[in-house]
């Protein structure tokens, strides 16, 4: 067992054994390698490099209280990896290379799960680039995908606490027709700056508004938004929103636990009227807000000091279902035997 100081785990990276990596050439993919390496050899004119060929999703293995590894609605990421592929023109990942890779990273570093009771877990990242040479704006004609694996606390600092957020107004995450709707490191990097500022004056995570009229909430920089009033889950619909399948997950547990829910656009003024508010997505899994804070307008939306009845029960219902702790009556885990 490494010496790792499994409950006061950061969320980032954290070096493990093994990593698994395929190429895909000449209309295939080849078979999986195992490596040690912490670092590939890339072609300097690799278009993942120059033209944005990049695509990424995050999942996680959980240590369950019943000693068995978990995994989270694995064939959902690999549906969102080729979506993000079909994108950006890059060579689709099928779901057979996608779980084998995903699994035998898994299996190849246990060591690093944490242990159930810790809350922390194994992020699992897949990536997926053009690796091919070419100079001129075009599709290459090579593609690497890799998956390493790291273990992680939660993403936020806080934990399950709530966290005061920014919202901002003079800086845009993802153009209207553009690639926000899927996961890409370009609407990442589109973040960092505005995501920079926020926590230098103070603030968590940085909310974003719709890039064509600045009417309507869009997304936390890393998570989906959502809020909660008379009995109702709301969460924006906007084609700028990247999927998350916490939030598909959370729109399913808030149905069982009797709310009604609404994806639909959510304006500006209607973050007054929520009872709860909050980001959800697989690294922050829910991270409850205390207050949204408009950078421009100075207005502020405030919450509770403590997350919601609500937030914590779909916060309790989705970690005990990924952790074992109770019966997975919509299939989404995947076990993971003999690990």
């Amino acid at each position: 067992m490494e010496n790792i100081d499994w409950k006061n785990l950061p969320f980032g990276y954290y070096p493990t054994d093994y990593n698994l990596r395929s190429t895909w050439k000449d209309g295939k993919w080849s078979d999986l390698e195992v490596s040690s390496s912490e670092f590939i050899s890339v072609h300097m004119a690799a278009t993942g490099l120059h033209y944005g060929q990049e695509a990424f999703e995050g999942l996680k293995a959980y240590r369950g209280k019943d000693g068995k590894v978990r995994l989270f609605r694995w064939e959902d990421n690999a549906i969102r990896m080729r979506n993000s592929a079909q994108g950006v023109m890059m060579a689709e990942v099928p779901d057979e290379l996608f779980f084998s890779a995903i699994n035998q990273a898994v299996r190849l570093n246990a060591k690093f799960i944490p242990p159930y009771g810790t809350g922390s877990s194994l992020y699992i990242r897949p990536l997926l680039f053009g690796s091919g040479a070419q100079v001129g704006v075009k599709p290459a004609k090579e593609y690497m995908f890799v998956v390493f694996v790291s273990p992680v606390g939660p993403y936020f600092k806080e934990g399950f606490s709530p966290v005061d957020v920014e919202l901002v107004r003079d800086y845009d995450r993802a153009a209207p027709l553009g690639t926000g709707h899927i996961k890409v490191g370009g609407n990442y990097a589109a973040s960092l700056r505005p995501a920079d500022r926020a926590h230098n004056d103070g603030y968590s995570a940085v909310l974003f508004l719709d890039a064509r009229e600045k009417k309507f909430i869009d997304e936390a920089g890393p998570a989906n938004f959502f809020g909660i009033k008379n009995g109702i889950y709301v969460t924006p619909s906007s084609r700028t929103i990247l999927p998350s399948i916490t939030n598909k997950s959370l729109e399913v547990i808030a149905e069982d636990l009797g709310l009604k829910v609404e994806r639909r656009p959510v304006p500006v003024e209607e973050l007054d009227t929520f009872e709860e508010a909050g980001a959800c997505g697989t690294a922050a899994i829910i991270s409850p807000f205390r207050k949204i804070v408009d950078r421009q307008t100075k207005k502020e939306y405030n919450y509770a000091e403590k997350a919601g009845p609500y937030s914590t029960k779909l916060y309790q219902t989705l970690t005990a279902i990924q952790f074992g702790e109770m019966e997975d009556t919509h299939g989404w885990t995947t076990v993971l035997e003999g690990i």
